[in-house]
């Protein structure tokens, strides 16, 4: 607690600064809509099936691009699809701008489901922005668990990592800094809480966007200067689908 308390004692003198640059990146940002089409299958001649349930804030709502098929979530379900050898249907409940005690309140009660094998969850944007206290986001975090376990049993639940504000082009250095100082700081409380909790795992490495750019330029890897393109959408979901098979007891589940 005492990082973050330093945190805000430095950005108390900079806010009205740093108000300020958050309303000119919101005028330059495009109000983009979030992608169409939140239900999808990858594969349809495998014996087993698997379904995946995916949560979360903008990233997952898929702002950024015209359908979720060609981006996170059609991603991540054709590549787990083609190395389990498995048929997959995916479902997305998400929102833009919503945070984790939202999606706890808000969008759990509209899932008409009772069960998905795979559970995985997309925040920490809108937390950071809001300036949430590691304290009070674990607390979120928790409140997000149990309300999964209530209503799933005991599926495994993957948290994916963190958005990558420091490298934000929209972004001003003092709002990477600040920001991303502090999603830093959410970051290892959540790695904390999961490592802790029964099949909830945690992707804790930060997005490779110096690496990806190795390959892209920043404007194919960014829709707004803060959303991902379908490029990057579509890296991240092969990434953690890597993640998701290199984790033994992930994978022995899915397998299953």
């Amino acid at each position: 607690m005492f990082r973050y308390f330093l945190i805000i004692i430095i950005t108390i003198p900079l806010l009205p600064l740093l108000y300020i640059q958050g309303k000119l990146i919101q005028r330059k940002l495009k109000r983009l809509p979030e992608a169409e089409g939140n239900t999808g299958t990858s594969g349809d001649r495998f014996k087993r099936n698997l379904s995946i349930l995916i949560l979360g804030e903008s990233t997952m709502a898929g702002v950024g691009i015209r359908q979720h098929q060609n981006g996170f979530p059609g991603t991540l379900a054709q590549e787990l699809s083609g190395k389990l050898t498995i048929n997959i249907y995916w479902k997305v409940y998400a929102k833009r701008g919503f945070t984790a005690k939202q999606i706890t309140k808000e969008i759990l009660p509209e899932i008409v489901e009772t069960h998905f094998d795979l559970i995985i969850i997309g925040l920490g944007g809108n937390d950071t922005f809001a300036l949430r206290s590691p304290k009070k986001w674990r607390m979120h975090i928790n409140n997000l668990l149990v309300a999964l376990r209530r209503k799933f049993g005991n599926s495994p639940i993957a948290f994916l990592n963190m958005p990558p504000i420091r490298d934000f082009p929209a972004f001003s250095f003092p709002l990477k800094i600040t920001l991303g100082n502090l999603i830093e700081l959410l970051s290892r409380t959540l790695n904390d809480l999961a490592s802790s909790k029964p099949k909830v795992y945690f992707n804790q490495e930060v997005i490779q966007i110096k690496k990806w750019k190795e390959k892209f330029t920043e404007a194919d890897l960014f829709s707004d200067g803060v959303h991902p393109s379908e490029i990057s959408y579509q890296l991240w979901a092969k990434d953690f689908s890597a993640f998701l098979l290199s984790n033994d007891e992930i994978f022995s589940t899915l397998r299953k």
